[in-house]
């Protein structure tokens, strides 16, 4: 079988947040069992040189909206898996993805139907196309409007983040009008690609079994509850996982000290090196870590609720994420304030391994969760994860107290701030 799996990040050539990670380790898995072809956009940023992509020589002309879009074809193979980057100007030449951190471009659905309209070119050479999230959703309508006989398989990896966008730009990004109706796309006057997706794609995932339920509910379903009760027939949740090869902390070049299960002492040479690096004395106290989108899903605001009770408890925090400039300003003020809190903003790949392989804990409070991939790369890291049951949490992390299954965390059940100090007790108890 040939399968394209079109994402809009792919780690380590750009990532914004799990589906960068989780677009990077699925199709290396899949190769043991198909012939994979990976696709994702040449944005400006992404070294060429350094991750050794070149020229096919090959070019896409799209035309639609009244407008022609020629788009040049790049690829890089390894380890069996063959990546195509997609380039034209207006969807690669900006300095992110989406937009700056806690906004968007206000032509993100032309850019991304750019992105669409080439991967269901792509797709006459396949079997199958695997489409994440909304940025690849116009494909699967794409797809089937002109008749390609390939099936489609759509994941939602964040119900949170759907495509929405006025109704006007159905022209200019070739979108048929016979999909504006509320059993297609149209979503309160507005167009939705997730919907259109979830219509006509051939099957439909999301990232956790725990998540596929909750999305059919008012409390998770964003919208979308009844219409994904309608295609309930076609949706099943897969746990994500990780790259255990990546995230492995016998090998990880980045820590001072490598071990493993079975030879911990390098983890304490990890903690305490990180805990000097960040001007933290008290290496025996327990060192708590949030890593993450500084938005309210990731329960940012309930960590900086805490932090009036948490300069009483012996602890110190490390937090590192950007998202909301709100929250960006908070953490600020925070470390600025209290002795046992530090913070950095931005995200760095090799400091997150470095905090991993440190803490002894990972603060995980989101008010949703598809399925988080933090909590599992804490563990492979022989951290605690301390999380909120809900979606993927609560489908991977058993409380060490509370439940007859192998305890592997500490959780809780109620959005609060006492349930989350109250299992922070925990965590220095144990």
């Amino acid at each position: 079988m040939k399968l394209l799996f079109s994402s809009a990040e792919i780690y380590p050539y750009s990532k914004t947040g799990g589906l960068a990670d989780v677009a990077h380790a699925l199709p290396k898995a899949l190769t043991h069992f198909c012939d994979v072809t990976a696709v994702t956009p040449l944005y400006r940023f992404i070294d060429r040189a350094e991750y050794h992509i070149h020229p096919t020589g090959r070019e896409l002309l799209l035309d639609f909206g009244g407008q022609e879009y020629e788009v040049t074809v790049w690829e890089k193979r390894e380890e069996g898996l063959h990546t195509l980057f997609l380039y034209h100007p207006l969807l690669c030449e900006r300095d992110h993805p989406y937009g700056p951190p806690g906004g968007a471009y206000s032509d993100n659905d032309l850019r991304f139907a750019i992105f669409c309209h080439a991967v269901a070119k792509l797709a006459i050479n396949f079997d199958l196309v695997h489409l994440n999230d909304w940025h690849t959703a116009l494909a699967a309508v794409f797809i089937k409007d002109r008749g390609v006989k390939v099936k489609t398989l759509f994941t939602i990896h964040n119900l949170a983040y759907q495509g929405i966008f006025d109704a006007t730009s159905m022209e200019r990004i070739g979108l048929d009008p016979r999909h504006f109706t509320m059993e297609d796309m149209e979503f309160y006057g507005r167009i939705n690609w997730m919907k259109g997706a979830i219509a006509h794609s051939d099957c439909v995932t999301t990232v956790s079994p725990t998540y596929a339920k909750e999305i059919q509910t008012p409390q998770f379903g964003c919208g979308l509850e009844g219409f994904l009760h309608k295609h309930a027939d076609k949706l099943v949740g897969i746990l994500n996982g990780i790259d255990t090869d990546f995230f492995d902390p016998s090998t990880d070049p980045v820590l001072p000290e490598r071990y493993d299960a079975t030879v911990l002492s390098g983890k304490s040479v990890c903690k305490k090196s990180m805990l000097e690096e960040l001007d933290i004395c008290e290496y025996e106290k327990p060192f708590f870590i949030f890593i993450g989108r500084f938005v309210e899903q990731k329960g940012i605001d309930l960590i900086l609720d805490t932090l009036d009770t948490l300069a009483e408890r012996p602890m110190s925090l490390m937090i590192l994420g950007e998202g909301d400039a709100k929250f960006g300003e908070a953490m600020k003020r925070a470390a600025a304030n209290y002795p046992n809190v530090r913070t950095f903003l931005g995200y760095d790949e090799r400091l997150s391994h470095r905090l991993y392989a440190a803490a002894d804990f990972l603060l995980m409070p989101s008010r949703f969760e598809p399925c988080g991939l933090n909590q599992m790369i804490a563990m492979r890291y022989g951290t605690l994860p301390i999380v909120h049951a809900v979606g993927g949490l609560k489908d991977t992390i058993h409380d060490f107290e509370h439940s007859k299954a192998c305890g592997i965390g500490i959780s809780f059940e109620k959005e609060r701030l006492d349930a989350l100090i109250e299992a922070i007790d925990r965590a220095l108890a144990l």
